[in-house]
């Protein structure tokens, strides 16, 4: 039958008529997961790296009816994948009209529900629930209690209703018995307490509930997916022994392992809109090394691991980036402009307020990090496409920037972060051996000739060829040697 005359169904006995079968949450969920692999349709919209890893572990558990545990570091995109589950469950289903917990109309959980399908019988009213409906989440903190997650007697309702505290009617349920038929995310299990834990207990084996001395059986059909922080073991709480034990599989995710994936995350994330787009050019080598700066940190002394650096440092930052040439652009009253090098300082504050900083890092400075990572970026990023400037210094190789640094010892230049672009093109054409150096190593540069021309000044400050030094408004560059002989008021 068609979902438009299947929603049509207004009552319990046109239901049975219909010829509708029930299935489990979980039932649903492995058959249209089976009809989507079949059909090779994709699963999980949007997310980016997981292809081979994670998704099968997933799938692998629907397939097995299991409640799932996603462990993972933060902006592992665990909640993302937990609400997109929806997307494998029945489109409608009917529930009675009258039920708090979605109960089906041909197997209803409660008295009340079992009453009224006595009294009215095939008249009985339903409702069709859209699978949108079908998600319940709760972020455990310590302040849950087992009323807000299982419930408690509601003394009110006891009293309009008039009904004594031994009847099953008193009952205000909580979250879970109202996930009936539903997924129910917890996020970050660990942090709930292990009594709250220990009330989770029957539900997820035998589905039993226990509220102030009423013992219901409750045959619940829900489907639990939990979410949790590896670091929560050691820091805030665990997972107590009995709970992890009772979750059937425990799915591990991680961050981006490449680049090239890392820049589709970002890109696909990142709020830029139109007007943005039209008036900044991002170049591929600034989209790589805002990616780099995340994947520096993540290897970072300074920087607490098992905290981890979330993929939402890089969207910010990229945000940063294109809005800090925006500024520019707009102060300078240029319809558009191109991101430089020297715009990556915009991206301090993404980073400063994205890591955990170990003790070494809290000596450097939140901002002195950023810095650092910043250019340990750049550092990364600057031998695949020029010569290693180590293996020049030691004479391993021919030294291309001879020219560069030899002009740089009775020059100094300053690229001003206000510079317009006419400004920024002069300034860099005045270096002897500059363009050069990019026309024989990045020959194919086109219009983004003058951004690998500030790249390699920064790589060569960053080589400790040539002493790059920064402000708040600028980048300067100058001779290493006269600098270190010759210190200016700044230094």
């Amino acid at each position: 039958m068609e979902t438009k005359e299947m929603t049509s169904i207004t009552t319990l006995g046109e239901l049975k008529n219909s010829g509708y079968v029930s299935k489990t949450v979980r039932d649903e969920m492995r058959d249209n997961l089976i009809v989507r692999l079949r059909n090779n349709e994709r699963v999980f919209s949007g997310i980016q790296g997981y292809e081979e890893s994670v998704i099968p572990e997933i799938q692998r558990a629907i397939l097995a009816r299991h409640n799932m545990n996603l462990l993972g570091l933060r902006g592992q995109a665990k909640t993302r994948l937990a609400r997109q589950m929806t997307e494998l469950l029945d489109e409608y289903i009917p529930v009675l009209a009258s039920s708090d917990l979605n109960e089906d109309p041909l197997t209803p959980l409660t008295t009340k529900s079992q009453a009224e399908i006595a009294e009215k019988g095939d008249e009985t009213p339903i409702r069709w629930m859209h699978r949108s409906e079908r998600y319940v989440e709760k972020l455990a903190t310590p302040d849950v209690t087992v009323a807000d997650l299982i419930g408690d007697v509601d003394p009110i309702k006891a009293a309009n209703l008039r009904l004594d505290y031994s009847d099953e009617r008193v009952i205000h349920f909580g979250l879970v018995p109202r996930a009936h038929r539903c997924i129910f995310v917890i996020n970050e299990l660990p942090d709930l307490q292990p009594r709250i834990q220990v009330a989770l207990f029957n539900i997820l084996q035998e589905g039993d509930i226990q509220i102030r001395g009423f013992q219901l059986r409750l045959p619940l059909d829900v489907q639990f997916v939990f979410t949790a922080n590896p670091e929560d073991y050691t820091n805030r709480g665990a997972i107590i022994t009995p709970l992890k034990d009772r979750i059937q599989s425990q799915i591990l995710t991680h961050y981006p392992r490449s680049l090239d994936i890392s820049k589709t995350i970002t890109q696909q994330e990142a709020k830029i809109n139109e007007a943005q787009r039209d008036a900044v050019q991002v170049l591929p080598l600034m989209e790589d090394l805002v990616e780099q700066v995340s994947f520096e940190a993540r290897e970072s002394e300074f920087i607490d691991q098992k905290s981890g650096v979330s993929a939402r440092l890089t969207i910010s930052a990229f945000e940063n980036l294109v809005s800090t040439a925006e500024l520019r652009g707009l102060k300078n009253g240029d319809a558009s402009t191109k991101v430089r090098v020297a715009d990556l300082l915009g991206i301090v504050p993404a980073v400063t307020g994205k890591v955990e900083l170990v003790y070494e890092g809290e000596q450097e400075g939140p901002q002195g990090v950023a810095l650092h990572l910043v250019g340990k970026a750049i550092r990364t990023r600057f031998p695949q496409s020029f010569p290693d400037p180590e293996l020049a210094k030691r004479g391993k190789i021919e030294d291309p920037y001879v020219k560069i640094t030899d002009w740089f010892s009775v020059n100094q230049l300053e690229i001003m972060h206000s510079d317009s672009d006419i400004a920024y093109q002069e300034k860099l054409h005045m270096i002897d051996g500059l363009e050069e150096v990019v026309d024989r190593y990045v020959p194919d540069a086109g219009e983004s000739k003058l951004l690998w021309m500030e790249f390699v000044l920064h790589g060569l400050g960053e080589y400790s060829l040539l002493n790059k030094h920064v402000l708040e408004n600028k980048v300067s560059f100058s001779d290493l040697f006269n600098n270190l002989f010759s210190p200016g008021e700044e230094d």
